[in-house]
């Protein structure tokens, strides 16, 4: 892979992550549309560890407490959310686990991602609009952890969005949008990580190269940056912007798709 494809893509995989307009489906769509040889599943998966990267750096103080009062049981907010965590990404791993192969082949399919984009941009938007503003992530419990990571299971397809649903879905339970961005970002840390051994075995030596090792720094810097961006935006906004992006793009690639 040329490094200019593999940055690309890394910027891809940074910004599409953390922001509700799902990376995975950009991966396959800017291939698709620019003429590129798709890198493979396993590529992409080590564009999410940079992401890993980039949210372990960001909370590394949130995570390192969460560890310590989790790991230890304590009776609080902490030590209660980080067992949360771990309850909330049983989903979306045995989702993963199972439906491996479709991930890699017919969720693919350029059609379904702009149908997916658009019916996942419109779902957001009317939760958002709807969904009352008072919950903090201090008031998150065991069931609205378990629905998020259910949630969470259904961004397998690409185009729905990892981060989108499950912000959506903590909109839903009543979370404030800052809360519900950071439930989701704490939340990809383990399910990245998990992904990424599945898959990061089966890389070679060989496949570790310069283009390689461009595009998983590219997506650790961007996603970094990406966080920050986010949790600052939805301290003011709300997700119109990301709805508007989903419905134009997922419009244009339905419309490039059939007449293609």
């Amino acid at each position: 892979m040329p490094i200019l494809e593999a940055a690309v893509l890394g910027i891809v995989q940074g910004v599409g992550e953390f922001l509700p307009i799902s990376s995975s489906a950009h991966l396959v769509l800017v291939p698709w549309l620019m003429g590129w040889r798709y890198a493979g599943l396993t590529f992409d998966v080590a564009l999410h560890v940079g992401t890993l990267l980039a949210v372990v750096c960001y909370f590394w103080r949130d995570w390192l407490a969460l560890l310590s009062a989790g790991l230890r049981r304590a009776p609080t907010v902490e030590g209660r959310l980080f067992w949360y965590i771990v309850a909330a990404t049983i989903p979306g791993a045995l989702f993963g686990y199972f439906l491996e192969e479709q991930a890699e082949t017919v969720f693919r399919e350029p059609l379904l991602i702009g149908i997916m984009l658009v019916t996942m941009g419109i779902v957001l938007y009317l939760v958002d609009s709807r969904a009352p503003k008072a919950r903090k992530l201090a008031q998150i419990g065991l069931s609205d952890s378990v629905l998020i990571g259910v949630s969470q299971a259904l961004a397998i397809i690409p185009g729905i969005s990892r981060a989108g649903i499950t912000m959506t879905a903590g909109r839903f339970l009543g979370l404030e949008r800052e809360a519900a961005a950071r439930f989701s970002f704490l939340l990809s840390a383990p399910i990245i990580f998990g992904a990424g051994l599945m898959q990061l075995g089966k890389i070679t030596p060989s496949q570790i190269d310069a283009a390689f090792l461009t595009g998983v720094t590219v997506s650790a810097v961007v996603g970094f940056l990406s966080i920050g961006f986010l949790l600052r935006y939805l301290t003011r906004y709300s997700f119109v912007l990301f709805v508007w992006y989903r419905l134009i793009l997922g419009t244009g690639v339905i419309i490039i798709a059939l007449f293609r």
